[in-house]
């Protein structure tokens, strides 16, 4: 394992060739290009704004900013997933004619979709001042929730790109599982605090600890639970540890199954 991450770091380089080209190819061709990166979740936004404050009526306070900063990070997860997890199939030309570290393919794909997101945030600290609530101390913990974020998404796309290439309905399948895991995570509403049994299973969500870390910060303007944001990190080196075990033991034929 020690060997693999000595040769990605190696191919650095590529990694970074990659992450440019797939920044750049994104919405090549489209009138508005780069600016799609912040109209997609800002037409996301207005649309559960609406939704859930002038017609279902979350209740909650300046609900455009609490969803926002929540929105984006989930935005960057899912889309890591589930991007990543064809990020093989959709390198078919490279794997099978020239070497190199496979996954390079799955750390540019994430690495991309971060970069995207860190861009994205400008836009929220736009909109945290414009709120009224401004930027407060906490500020300087955001960088340790994008670390965890990272390393939970990248372990979880590595995971799903191997086995995709194998069994190619994975990527129909966490299409699916991930429309219902938004609902699972405190996203678009706030964790039952009345109902148990549902706190308990929004709470062993790895996401959750992170999308409310994201809250206390901008929104409340805190420092977040310590405890919960230990959790969400054991799971995310724990997870990036079984992704890449698993993407070590079935890349050795991903030529032949491409």
């Amino acid at each position: 394992m020690i060997k693999t991450f000595k040769e990605i770091i190696n191919y650095r380089e590529m990694i970074v060739n990659l992450v440019k080209k797939d920044l750049r190819g994104r919405y090549k061709g489209s009138v508005f290009g780069f600016l799609w990166t912040f109209i997609n979740p800002l037409f996301q936004l207005l649309i559960y704004t609406l939704a859930f404050t002038y017609i279902l009526d979350s209740g909650i306070d300046q609900y455009y900013l609490w969803l926002f900063v929540a929105l984006i990070p989930w935005i960057f997860f899912s889309s890591s997933i589930l991007g990543g997890s064809t990020s093989i199939r959709a390198s078919k030309d490279l794997v099978t004619k020239i070497y190199f570290p496979r996954e390079v393919l799955p750390i540019a794909y994430v690495t991309s979709c971060f970069i995207n997101m860190l861009l994205t945030f400008i836009i929220i600290f736009i909109t945290v001042l414009v709120s009224g609530r401004g930027i407060h101390l906490s500020v300087v913990v955001l960088p340790i929730i994008w670390i965890i974020e990272y390393i939970l998404a990248l372990g979880m796309a590595m995971l799903f790109s191997a086995i995709t290439v194998y069994f190619r309905d994975m990527e129909h399948i966490m299409g699916i599982i991930l429309q219902g895991w938004i609902y699972l995570t405190p996203v678009l509403f706030q964790i039952p605090e009345e109902k148990p049994a549902a706190k308990a299973i929004m709470m062993f969500n790895p996401m959750s600890p992170i999308i409310l870390a994201y809250r206390d910060i901008l929104y409340d303007g805190v420092f977040p639970s310590a405890e919960r944001l230990l959790y969400s990190l054991g799971f995310a080196v724990i997870f990036f540890f079984i992704g890449f075990y698993a993407f070590g033991r079935l890349k050795r034929h991903f030529a032949e199954e491409l």
